[in-house]
């Protein structure tokens, strides 16, 4: 069965979503980066329904999706000069900032951490559904945990049917990769996972360099913010990735081969290319990625093979996403 999709243009269903939200159901929706599944923040109960659908591991903590920077101010303990300096130039937009959560942040939406990860979507249609639903949005990508991020109403409908309560559907996902994340609990702050807004345009904007993450102590199944688990965004077809030059380091083979390129398409044993980016911008690619690679993985291929990218702009976060999906195949 498919669950019932509305458009978001359709005022009256971004008001049925808002209400579903309220009412605490879980609601799949745009944002500028990729599809989120959302649930109200404040009630654990409606956040264990994410973690049932997507089949998470509870130890994964989530995004909370507010609609201004008052709502990102109610959600955390306490703000610096550096929230507002960021605030300001980033938002509405692919940034997520991480500070001391506010009490009224249930522990399974940070995974028991003390601290919470929140940020202000670009997409006019989660902007007005946050707004309307007036409830903070506990919102990871909306897939099956571990499998590559949808971009589409249509990839969220293939991956988890009915499972969700609505989807509203606003049209292919502009940036095409998560949101980056910053810590602001560290002097200088983290980079904790590279994303929408470049490293750079950030840097730039505090007047000073981010600090790299440090694997945090203890269990590998313990992250210390979203989008950590070392395998991640991965297709089910094993994917290698490769150095520039892609057509020169496969050689003929029995195997159907198909090939994830960033700029030109190789000459080689390949079944199926997709090309990110024909004319070379790192915009272009973040955008196409997880659709291009949800199609090689639903054409019978028996390995993927994926070139690198410059890892400057966005192309630090596509590299990041490909190293991950490079590391295994999707759970569950």
């Amino acid at each position: 069965m498919s669950p019932r999709i509305g458009s978001a243009d359709d005022a009256r269903a971004v008001a049925e979503a808002a209400r579903i939200l309220r009412d605490g159901g879980i609601v799949a929706f745009p944002t500028e980066t990729v599809y989120g599944l959302g649930a109200n923040a404040l009630s654990p109960e409606a956040v264990a329904r994410i973690f049932e659908v997507k089949r998470r591991p509870s130890f994964d903590p989530l995004i909370v999706h507010v609609a201004d920077v008052a709502a990102a101010r109610r959600a955390v303990r306490s703000t610096d000069s550096r929230f507002d300096r960021l605030a300001r130039a980033f938002w509405p937009g692919p940034l997520t900032l991480v500070l001391e959560r506010h009490p009224d942040i249930p522990d399974l939406v940070t995974s028991g951490l003390s601290t919470v990860g929140v940020r202000v979507p670009a997409h006019p249609a989660a902007l007005r559904l946050l707004s309307e639903a007036g409830v903070p949005v506990a919102a990871p990508s909306a897939n099956p945990f571990g499998y590559v991020s949808p971009t589409t109403a249509a990839h969220v409908v293939d991956s988890l049917g009915d499972g969700v309560d609505f989807v509203l559907d606003g049209g292919p996902c502009q940036v095409g990769v998560e949101s980056t994340i910053v810590s602001l609990e560290t002097e200088p702050p983290t980079l904790l996972r590279p994303g929408g807004t470049p490293r750079e345009a950030i840097e730039a904007t505090l007047g000073g360099g981010l600090a790299e993450r440090t694997p945090r102590g203890g269990s590998a199944n313990a992250p210390d913010s979203p989008g950590q688990l070392e395998s991640h965004y991965a297709p089910r077809t094993p994917l290698t990735l490769l150095p520039l030059g892609i057509a020169a380091s496969v050689s003929s083979t029995n195997e159907r081969v198909g090939a994830l390129v960033f700029r030109e398409a190789p000459v080689g044993p390949f079944c199926v290319v997709e090309c990110l980016a024909p004319d070379g911008r790192d915009t272009t690619a973040a955008a196409r990625l997880f659709a291009a690679l949800r199609r090689l993985d639903a054409a019978g291929l028996d390995h993927i093979v994926a070139e690198s990218c410059p890892e400057t702009g966005l192309g630090r976060a596509i590299m990041d996403r490909l190293r991950r999906a490079a590391t295994s195949g999707a759970r569950g």
